[in-house]
Parts: structure tokens; C-alpha cells; sequence
């Protein structure tokens, strides 16, 4: 057992790079130009090693008029030289610059795939961190750490034959000391991986709190928390720069170790070749000597690589796992262009995935086409988890949810999300413009006719028309440039244009001004006349209108009935009513 752990490690590690290396293909033709350019560059070092034998067997030679092409050949060696490492440095930056496209496109287009549980879970400022920084940590491995690989790898072939040739004894001492320089880089890899992780896990720390501040900057200074964000900055900060160094000096140790190691190895070269080359030429010496120290510095390069392919590999487990994880589930088949907006729910009961809290138990409620429901109930009684299984943001597990008479669950999510408009008391808005807010996703190229007549019928016509740049306005990240009531408007107008046969209101009108709230409660009079509305408010005189009232208590329906008829029980409906009249 204990041996499978601790191959499991390397295993794993090797099936991930495999994995990244997956990305390179597509791109092979590119990469062959660029490993075609790493080999050109390669052959010019033993090149410049025979190069150097002929100049120095030349030197001493009776006829010297041959050694004047040394110069031109130089220059020619140089010149190849310099094709090969802008062949195989371009096309390999083509590939990099493709794989990190490619990868931060499939990391978006998976989160909009992945179930509310997961985005619940997880911390913003990580997500963030793995489409910035992770990507470009695991490119570098893909690609940066390959192109040191083939050019140096292909270096230290050639140079390895050409020592091999000269002196095949002499030249087996450097393949003597690989596996002490394969223990070194195994070492140092285990270490530069466990510390990019760290580092990944602190580049999202500083994204999250970066993200807080920004999209809550007056939060912090109306409460004074300015000191206590740029503390949580420092240490986030300061998290990620020990690290940095932990890395350094894992680098910084690893490398001179095996420049020693490996010069070591060449000084006995050297010291065995003065000793046993005796029969051999100057030039066949010198250039002997000249490829032997060709060879430090592109092991070098090898080596210190790793710490690239682990990073990589690091950032790569990251962003798989986001890739390995299960979409949000959609197994209905079912598709139809309209609905009458008929719901029942049966026996329906719910809890939140790993809790044990039942949210909703036993909840049977049946809604007719262009019906008025209104869920009432304190914090926690469980009215938003019910609106939200609707739409199908979470799956139900036990019980039924018809529309129309089939399962929600058959329909196909799209399709059933197509017939739903939802408006909450979190406005999301966009930092577009005002006209593309409220033609937003699958309204998108709504004649603005349609646009202006949505927006008239959610009172929010008069303030755009009044803005400097009107249905063209951009109204900033999240709508800031916008007051509470005119978000609310707009978010209303787009739920209007959808024109879906269910319009579901949670908590809709409560961060309105009286003005604004009768402007919107005016608009949602219109907006609700044949169609299905569910709406939750904890404003009880909003709702006095509603077909049915139902009284929520600990995921449960406790009452039920007209506002008058709940009057006239005097049960906890009007409790809550008198309660709500003595704190106005």
C-alpha cells in the first residue's frame, strides 16, 4: 500500500501533463516549424565545436589559405543559427498564445454549464485566478517548458554524439552522472510543485479580496473598513510572496548544485582527456575540450525547466478539475413553443446538497394559468428555495413540479427556462448599455421599438430618456451608475420583453422608494394580467391582491387563502400583518 501511494503522485502528474499536452495537437503544424527551428539551432553548437578543430588543425598547417573561410563559416553558423531559434521561438509563442485562448475559452463556457451548487462552493477569487493566472502557469508548461526541452535536449544530443565520436571512453563520464542530476530534478519537482500550489491558492486570495473591495467599495468606507481590507490585502499579499521566495530558493539552490555537479563531471573529462588524448591533434583537442563545455549550460537549462512543468502541472490539476466536474444535470427531453403556465406541485420536499436540513417538506400547491401567488413567510421559511426549483436551479429529490401536466424534470432545461422570467431583489446588470441590459441574452436583437415599449411599461421610459446618452447609456459594473429604484425598472422592463407565461417577483419592490414602488407596482399590474405570477414579499401590501395567499413556517405551507379570508382566521397571516403595521 505504502509503495502505491507514493507512485501515485508521479502518476498522476504524468497522466495530467499527457492530458495538457492533448492541447498542443491541434496546433502540429506550427509546433513541427518550431521543433524544426529548435533542431537547426541545436546542430550549430557541435558545428561551431568542429568548427573550431579545423581552425586550430589549419593554424598549423604548411598551406594556411583554407583558414580564411573560418570567418564566413562562423558567420554562417550564427546565421542558421539565429533562423532556427526565430523559427522554433515564433511558432512556438503561436502555439502558447493558442493553447491559453483555447483553455480560458473551455474554462468560461464550462462555468456556464456548472450547477448553482458549484459557484456556491467554491470562492469567486479562485475562479477568477484560474482563467488569469493558472492558464498562463500551465501554457508555460505546455509550451515554454517544451521549447527549452526539444532545444536544449536536441543541444546536448548532438554535442553528446559529437564527444561520443571524438572519444567514446572519456565522453561516458557525463552519462555517469544522469541519474545523480535525475534525483537532483525529481527532488526539487516534487518541491516547485507543492509551492505552485500554494501560490495558485494565494494569487486567488488576492483576486477574491481585490474583487470584495471593488464591488463593495462603499460598504467599506461607510463602515470604515478600510484598514481592515488593506490588512486582509497585506497578509493575502504577503502569503503569496513567501511563497514566491520559497520558490526562488528552491531554484537558487537547485541550480548551483548541479552546475557543480555537472562541471565536476567536466573538469575529470578534461583532466582524463590531457592525460589519455596524447595522440590526438590540437584541433582534434580543442574541439573536444570546446563541446565538452558546450554541455553545462544546456543541462542547466533541462534542469531548471522543472520547475515550469510542475508549475504546469500544478495549475493544470486546477483546471481539469473544473473540467471533470458534472454539468449541471438536464435529462428532460421535452421541448414545447408555448405554456399555458398551469403549476402543480405534489408532495414536494427539498434539501440543499450536503445539509440535513429539510428546507421544504411536503409542499402541495396548485396554480392555474394567470393566477396570482404570493408566498409569505420569515427569513428561512423557505418561499425563494421553492420559487427557485421552478426554473429547475436546483433539482428536486423528492415529490413532483408539473407545468402544463409534465414534470419540469423532462423538460429540456432551455426550454423550460424559456418560459420563465425572473426578477429578484439582487439586480444583475450588466456595464453595457441600457437598451442591451434590457434585451439581454436571448433578446438580443430586439428592435428597440420593442425595447422602449417594455421599458415604458415598467415606468423606467421617463428617467433613460432624461440620461445624457439615453437607451446608449452604460450604466457600470453591476448598474452603480443607476439609483436602487431605476436598476429595479430595468431589471423589471427585461422580464417584461422576455413576455414569458410565468413571472416569478422575489422580493421585487422591497429596496424602493414609495415613489418607485408604486411606479414598478403600477408596471407589474400590467405585466401580470394573464400570466402566472408567483411573487415573494415580505411587504405585505403588495400582495393584498393576490388569487392566494400562502403562509411559509419552516419549509412548510401553515395558511392559505385570499387576504380576506386570512383576515378573518386571524391566524398567523395577521399576525405577521399587525407585526409589520407596529414596526412601520
Amino acid at each position: 500500500m505504502n509503495k502505491q501511494t507514493k507512485k501515485a503522485p508521479s502518476s498522476t502528474s504524468i497522466k495530467i501533463y499527457l492530458r495538457l499536452l492533448e492541447y498542443v495537437w491541434p496546433y502540429w503544424k506550427p509546433f513541427s516549424v518550431s521543433l524544426l527551428g529548435f533542431l537547426i539551432f541545436a546542430l550549430t553548437q557541435p558545428a561551431l565545436a568542429a568548427l573550431m578543430e579545423y581552425l586550430v588543425d589549419s593554424l598549423q598547417a604548411e598551406n594556411r589559405s583554407e583558414i580564411y573561410w573560418v570567418p564566413l563559416a562562423t558567420i554562417c553558423i550564427v546565421f542558421f543559427r539565429g533562423i532556427g531559434s526565430y523559427l522554433g521561438s515564433y511558432y512556438i509563442a503561436k502555439v502558447a498564445n493558442n493553447i491559453v485562448h483555447t483553455l480560458r475559452r473551455e474554462i468560461f463556457n464550462k462555468y456556464t454549464t456548472l450547477p448553482n451548487s458549484y459557484f456556491e462552493d467554491q470562492n469567486s477569487g479562485h475562479l477568477l485566478s484560474r482563467v488569469t493566472y493558472n492558464v498562463s502557469q500551465v501554457t508555460s508548461a505546455a509550451t515554454d517548458a517544451i521549447k527549452i526541452i526539444v532545444r536544449e535536449g536536441l543541444t546536448v544530443i548532438g554535442l553528446l554524439a559529437y564527444l561520443l565520436y571524438m572519444n567514446w571512453a572519456l565522453s561516458l563520464i557525463f552519462l555517469a552522472i544522469a541519474p545523480v542530476i535525475g534525483l537532483l530534478v525529481r527532488y526539487a519537482g516534487k518541491r516547485f510543485k507543492a509551492i505552485s500550489k500554494r501560490i495558485q491558492t494565494s494569487m486567488g486570495d488576492i483576486t477574491h479580496v481585490s474583487s470584495e473591495l471593488i464591488n463593495n467599495y462603499r460598504v467599506v468606507r461607510s463602515f470604515g473598513g478600510e484598514e481592515y481590507e488593506k490588512e486582509r490585502f497585506k497578509d493575502a499579499s504577503f502569503s503569496n510572496f513567501r511563497q514566491a521566495m520559497k520558490m526562488v530558493q528552491t531554484s537558487a539552490i537547485n541550480t548551483p548544485v548541479l552546475q557543480l555537479i555537472v562541471s565536476s563531471a567536466l573538469a575529470l573529462m578534461i583532466y582524463l582527456a590531457l592525460l589519455f588524448m596524447t595522440n590526438a591533434s590540437p584541433g582534434e583537442f580543442i574541439a573536444y575540450i570546446t563541446a565538452a563545455g558546450l554541455m553545462p549550460k544546456p543541462i542547466r537549462q533541462l534542469s531548471e525547466v522543472n520547475a515550469n512543468i510542475q508549475k504546469g502541472i500544478a495549475g493544470a490539476e486546477s483546471i481539469f478539475e473544473i473540467f471533470d466536474t458534472q454539468p449541471e444535470k438536464d435529462t428532460g427531453t421535452y421541448t414545447t413553443d408555448s405554456v399555458t403556465g398551469h403549476i402543480e406541485i405534489k408532495h414536494l420536499k427539498f434539501t440543499y446538497p450536503a445539509t440535513d436540513k429539510m428546507v421544504l417538506n411536503d409542499i402541495n400547491i396548485d396554480i392555474k394559468p394567470g393566477m396570482m401567488i404570493a408566498l409569505v413567510g420569515k427569513s428561512g421559511s423557505g418561499k425563494t428555495t421553492l420559487a427557485n426549483l421552478i426554473p429547475r436551479f436546483y433539482p428536486h429529490q423528492q415529490g413532483e413540479i408539473f407545468l402544463d401536466g409534465v414534470e419540469i424534470n423532462n423538460y429540456t432545461l432551455k426550454n423550460l427556462r424559456q418560459h420563465i422570467a425572473l426578477v429578484t431583489q439582487n439586480i444583475t446588470l450588466f456595464n453595457d448599455t441600457i437598451a442591451n441590459n434590457i434585451a439581454y441574452g436571448g433578446l438580443r436583437g430586439t428592435p428597440l421599438d420593442d425595447i422602449k415599449k417594455a421599458a415604458s411599461d415598467a415606468n423606467a421610459s421617463e428617467f433613460i430618456e432624461q440620461l445624457p446618452n439615453g437607451w446608449d447609456t452604460l450604466v457600470g459594473e453591476n448598474g452603480l451608475k443607476l439609483s436602487g429604484g431605476q436598476r429595479q425598472r430595468i431589471a423589471i422592463a427585461r422580464a417584461l420583453l422576455k413576455d414569458a407565461p410565468i413571472l416569478i417577483l422575489d422580493e421585487a419592490t422591497s429596496a424602493l422608494d414609495t415613489e418607485s414602488e408604486q411606479l414598478i407596482q403600477n408596471a407589474l399590474e400590467k405585466a401580470m394580467k394573464n400570466r402566472t405570477t408567483i411573487v415573494i414579499a415580505h411587504r405585505l401590501s403588495t400582495i393584498q391582491n393576490a388569487d392566494e395567499i400562502l403562509i411559509m413556517d419552516n419549509g412548510k405551507v401553515i395558511e392559505s387563502g385570499t387576504h380576506k379570508i386570512l383576515l378573518e382566521s386571524n391566524g398567523a397571516y395577521t399576525k405577521l400583518l399587525k407585526n409589520q403595521v407596529k414596526n412601520t
